[in-house]
């Protein structure tokens, strides 16, 4: 990602929660402390089922008296409908701003140019009256705009960058081992802290309870990781869920098999490092982990 790229991001959507009770409602359904979330910090966080099994990811940004929730924008509605029904009596209202708000990418050292901008994840700006946030997953990944729609392209002038291909951008996070695009393949599929989410910052183990968290604590408590997401490539086509052999032995599956693909590979018996350069079958065809970020 060079000093003066932007990246719109028209895969991404907006949410907003205000009300009263807002930031209570997500305390207590979602991963992370919300207490963190402030205007000078934002986090990463998921919802899981109460098993702990993943159902969505998003940012979360303070917003005025609310909250913005920055995620895939395919999953939007189905991300609102959910959090309808953890609603019950709160006093809370959910708002798809989707409409109104765009989120674009801008360089790790060109976030570091504007005002008051720290070199922590998760930092959070205010420029031209709108939110920047070096990404709280990952410094790797920039600064991310929620940007009103009828500024975007003063922001931009004024920044003096150049829009690029989205695709660049999620090459990037997929390198990095952080899945954003058809992340609906992992609903149900894959526990919390098998998609990283601690390395990630998006787990608070010192919060109190949220949705999942019994099974979560329990897991990590226990030590019993034994399985990983990490990103692959390869050239064909494999079906979802497709298992992936070495040495034929059944060492994972594929969940996500494109645009950016990525498998859940189990960590022991052979180990990660001895995966990496054996030869990895799926659907007779070969394909190879991309990358190992979280050892």
């Amino acid at each position: 990602m060079e000093k003066d790229q932007i990246f719109i991001l028209k895969d991404r959507g907006i949410i907003y929660i205000n009300g009263e009770d807002a930031k209570e409602f997500l305390q207590n359904i979602v991963t992370n402390d919300i207490n963190k979330v402030t205007n000078a910090s934002s986090c990463f966080t998921s919802l899981l089922t109460p098993q702990g099994k993943y159902l969505f990811d998003f940012i979360v940004v303070k917003h005025k008296q609310g909250y913005f929730l920055d995620c895939e924008k395919s999953q939007i509605n189905q991300l609102i409908d959910r959090l309808n029904i953890y609603k019950l009596n709160s006093k809370v209202e959910i708002l798809n701003l989707s409409n109104e708000f765009e989120v674009a990418i801008i360089s790790r050292e060109k976030f570091l140019t504007l005002k008051n901008s720290k070199d922590v994840e998760g930092n959070t700006i205010e420029y031209n009256s709108d939110t920047v946030i070096l990404d709280p997953r990952s410094k790797g990944l920039g600064g991310r705009l929620i940007v009103n729609l009828e500024k975007l392209d003063l922001s931009i002038k004024k920044l003096g960058l150049n829009s690029e291909d989205s695709k660049k951008y999620y090459e990037l996070s997929h390198r990095l081992g952080i899945p954003q695009i058809n992340t609906d393949k992992l609903k149900e599929k894959i526990f919390g802290l098998e998609c990283n989410f601690e390395k990630l910052n998006g787990i608070d183990f010192k919060k109190g309870c949220y949705v999942g968290q019994e099974n979560t604590a329990r897991m990590k408590l226990k030590n019993k990781m034994g399985k990983m997401l990490l990103p692959i490539s390869f050239e064909g086509k494999i079906p979802v869920l497709n298992e992936i052999t070495y040495k034929e032995k059944i060492v994972g599956k594929i969940l996500i098999p494109k645009p950016y693909p990525f498998a859940l590979f189990k960590t022991i018996n052979p180990d990660i490092e001895e995966l990496i350069k054996g030869e990895l079958l799926s659907n007779n065809i070969k394909l190879k982990i991309i990358n190992v970020p979280y050892t």
